[in-house]
């Protein structure tokens, strides 16, 4: 169990169905030492996880699925998160935008006015990649959505989406990612608002990048701590937790080297549970916040969160 000194819930509303026009703005909020940590949601996207994971066959995959009390095509949680820190409003990954269409994300604008902030009040970005649903936020028709904003990501990333070369070589279903991520940063690009970064790099005071190559060549995991208390945001390390907890070597599609992708995942997981790390999973159900313990060959995730929820409140934390 978490500790309770660590994790002081602000606000949390219950997940809205997947396309449902009644999708609303979502947040929980917590504190995290000397620093506000707001778990922000960008709706839910439907996925095919008997097509897409690798590994492991779809009939098991159903069968994984069900026995989980889950249908098989899975709406899973689009999770970003802010932090408040004595200096800077830094939002970590952006949702996805418009790039999903009316029905599926495009809620990060409203559930930040719902924790009370402004777009423009977000002075840096951390991408953890740069697939759609992590930077298709940034940008909201053509024009930068968070304006004021410096975006930090890691050069391997831009190296790669703006290599027409990589692009060529890509097979067919992960083409689209290439035009899509360099929509989304060029505007800032051209505006010299992104800033790169190398490996395993201090970003802020309390704020560490740590390269986690395998699910994009840049995919970075962002350490979070403060007076003593740890937050690991590990962006897409896990897109099923049904599945890749329980079977970490089960790879999806989306991943650009899928080896590489589940090397990281064994070592991650492996050490988050065994140092009992607090959890921001992008794709867990929301708010994604948990811990791992270890079952059998594989993980169980315990979250934080379910047993204290209150209704949405509208006003910044003074």
């Amino acid at each position: 169990m978490y500790h309770s000194s660590i994790f002081n819930p602000g606000v949390v509303a219950p997940v809205a169905a997947l396309t449902s026009p009644s999708q609303r703005p979502e947040i929980f909020r917590f504190q995290l030492g000397a620093l506000e940590v707001t778990a922000i949601s960008d709706g839910a996207v439907e996925v095919p996880f008997e097509k897409l994971l690798t590994g492991i066959s779809p009939e098991q995959t159903t069968s994984l699925l069900r026995q989980a009390g889950k249908t098989v095509r899975v709406p899973i949680s689009i999770n970003t998160f802010l932090i408040r820190t004595e200096q800077h409003l830094i939002l970590v990954d952006t949702g996805s935008g418009d790039l999903f269409g009316p029905n599926a994300g495009g809620l990060v604008e409203d559930s930040l006015r719902t924790a009370g902030y402004a777009a423009t009040q977000v002075d840096t970005i951390l991408l953890t990649h740069v697939h759609a649903d992590h930077s298709g936020g940034l940008v909201k028709h053509g024009q930068r959505t968070f304006p004021n904003a410096k975006v930090y990501v890691e050069a391997a990333e831009i190296n790669y989406w703006f290599d027409l070369q990589e692009e060529e070589k890509a097979p067919a279903h992960r083409k689209h990612s290439f035009p899509q991520g360099r929509s989304s940063l060029q505007p800032y690009l051209d505006a010299a608002q992104v800033q790169t970064f190398e490996g395993e790099t201090i970003l802020f005071p309390g704020i560490r990048s740590i390269p986690a190559p395998g699910h994009t060549p840049g995919h970075t995991l962002y350490a979070i701590e403060s007076e003593g208390q740890k937050l690991l945001l590990w962006g897409d390390l896990v897109h099923s937790e049904e599945i890749q907890l329980a079977h970490p070597e089960v790879a999806i599609k989306f991943d650009s080297d899928e080896p590489a992708a589940v090397r990281q995942r064994l070592k991650v997981l492996a050490s988050a549970a065994d140092e009992n790390t607090l959890i921001g999973g992008a794709h867990i159900a929301f708010p994604g916040l948990g811990h791992l313990s270890r079952q059998g060959s594989g993980y169980a995730w315990e979250a934080v969160a379910s047993a204290e929820k209150s209704s949405c409140q509208t006003e910044k934390p003074q």
